[in-house]
């Protein structure tokens, strides 16, 4: 997966500049985020809206030709955020515009993100406006996450932010370190 246009390890220092450098991509059909971009906002946390072909939240790192990256980088890492368990059971039902998003996801790390701390729990009682039975769902949810190789993560919607972007940041981290390929 590691696609990093040469070997080379970088000091704690150039390490740490270019960490500050990392930019969150939102993708410009996201919606009902007001609250993740004003996270972002107060923390001064560097985002841009642009088209993502898959997920809703990526990150690049901007070039530093100082440090030997002459030109922006895209990391192969994406989340898909659901504000609710409502709306994951829609997307679980679309299925096959959901597997269509997951299979031009395979060479990225996905993870599906759900605003509702309780998700899981609301999964296994049906406490969701659909009339989708719980075990179906779950099995569908479950099936997918099995098949794809991803994630969910149910947090409440004020963790959001906080979530998208020290998931994103660590990633990057390791990116650079050399500890994921």
């Amino acid at each position: 997966m590691n696609t990093f246009p040469f070997h080379y390890r970088f000091t704690a220092k150039e390490l740490k500049t270019l960490l500050q450098r990392i930019t969150i991509l939102v993708d410009s059909r996201e919606q009902q985020n007001q609250q993740i971009l004003e996270y972002f906002d107060s923390k001064k946390i560097p985002y841009e809206s642009t088209k993502l072909e898959v997920g809703d939240y990526s990150v690049k790192l901007p070039s530093c030709p100082e440090l030997g990256i002459i030109k922006d980088i895209h990391l192969p890492i994406t989340l898909e955020r659901k504000n609710s368990v409502d709306e994951l059971v829609q997307t679980i039902k679309d299925r096959t515009r959901f597997e269509n998003e997951l299979i031009r996801s395979q060479k990225l790390r996905f993870t599906l993100l759900v605003e509702d701390p309780n998700g899981y729990e609301n999964i296994l009682r049906g406490n969701y406006r659909s009339q989708y039975e719980p075990k179906a769902f779950l099995a569908s949810l479950k099936s997918f996450e099995t098949r794809y190789g991803f994630s969910t993560v149910y947090i409440p919607k004020r963790a959001a932010g906080h979530f998208l972007y020290h998931e994103l940041y660590y990633f990057v981290r390791n990116y650079l370190k050399g500890a994921i390929s």
